[in-house]
């Protein structure tokens, strides 16, 4: 069975590209020089600075081959095709919601891989990218779980 296709922006792409490198590059080689300096320090068993490194080799390890996967089935979506009428993954949206007298808030609509809610970048499985996907400005739409109303101000 295939695997899903993960989609994600250019510039998702690029970040996750930044990150695979800068791991395989730089974070990898400063393991293997933890774990040098560790071993040097003799008997292994009660070495806490070895097994801090050996924990950060398999995090590390575990992050690339995650990278990798996600790699083998990324799609690279156009958030520029057709236009941005309506809200859809890769399109920038400034909401309002009319439930609480928010002020507007403005997101990027993006792959949950690449998804960074602090900076303005929302994943498009979140309550809100659901709602929101789909509709044009001027729509009011209702946000599940907590009946939320927010206004799509404008789309870019």
């Amino acid at each position: 069975m295939p695997q899903e296709k993960i989609r994600v922006t250019q510039a998702g792409y690029d970040e996750l590209k930044k990150e695979q490198d800068h791991l395989i590059h730089t974070v990898r080689k400063e393991v293997i020089e933890d774990l040098q300096a560790a071993r040097a320090q003799g008997d292994l068993s009660e070495n806490a600075d070895y097994d801090v490194a050996r924990d950060r080799q398999a995090k590390v390890e575990a992050r690339i081959r995650e990278l990798e996967n996600i790699f083998n089935n990324i799609e690279i979506i156009d958030e520029h095709k057709g236009g941005s009428r309506v809200v859809k993954l890769g399109v920038k949206v400034t909401v309002q919601s009319l439930s609480k007298g928010r002020k507007e808030e403005t997101y990027t609509i993006v792959s949950s891989v690449e998804a960074d809610p602090l900076n303005g970048k929302l994943s498009n499985v979140t309550p809100l990218a659901i709602a929101l996907m789909d509709h044009k400005a001027g729509d009011e739409v209702e946000v599940e779980p907590n009946k939320e109303i927010v206004r799509i101000v404008a789309i870019d």
